[in-house]
């Protein structure tokens, strides 16, 4: 049941991003939504790792390595809220689609175990949803886009967003979630790429 719980908050996250998509709320409004999701969340894990705070849905929905250390669901919120004032909406969107989309179809087809390596065809299953996450938002771009530009730009997000998802390092004991690496490297990637492009 936990991991279907963490499923289904995963991608329920994918109603942030749609707030603004569905002209809801402005992009700048969008931003401000997620600094607030974000010192809510830093606020919980701190009483949580230092203050005892000790609810039953802690218990469902963070894993054994989360127990001492920052919890996915406070990660998500600050690659979210990271990647939404850094970027404009057309390389934000679909870095947050990555993490609340891809991340938990790829959870789906293969193992999820921290430290443990995910087999090639979820990678490229991986690979194929973020492409097609990027696709539409990268090629209505503000600046514009070409076919090539577009299609490079969606690829270099997609394999950004696998690369993170693939690989969790463990760096003095704490293993890098994929909720705080994939909308990151991915939005990085799609920028650089529209910015060699002249976007």
């Amino acid at each position: 049941m936990s991991e279907l719980g963490r499923r289904l908050v995963h991608v329920s996250g994918t109603g942030i991003p749609a707030l603004y998509l569905l002209g809801l709320v402005t992009w700048a409004q969008l931003g401000y939504l997620l600094v607030g999701l974000s010192v809510a969340a830093a606020v919980l894990e701190v009483l949580r790792l230092y203050g005892g705070l000790d609810w039953w849905i802690y218990d469902e929905l963070t894993r054994e390595y989360e127990r001492d250390n920052p919890a996915g669901y406070a990660l998500y919120m600050f690659s979210m809220t990271a990647v939404a004032l850094a970027f404009e909406w057309y390389v934000a969107v679909p870095g947050m689609l990555m993490l609340s989309v891809g991340d938990p179809i790829s959870g789906v087809l293969g193992s999820n175990s921290a430290g443990q390596a995910k087999k090639a065809g979820v990678l490229v299953a991986m690979f194929g949803v973020c492409f097609a996450l990027a696709w539409p938002f990268v090629t209505n771009a503000d600046a514009g886009t070409t076919f090539p530009v577009a299609v490079a730009a969606s690829a270099v997000g997609a394999a950004g967003a696998t690369f993170a998802d693939g690989v969790k390092p463990v760096i003095a004991g704490y293993v890098v979630d994929d909720n705080l690496s994939i909308p990151i490297v991915a939005c990085v990637g799609i920028f650089v790429v529209l910015r060699l492009a002249g976007g």
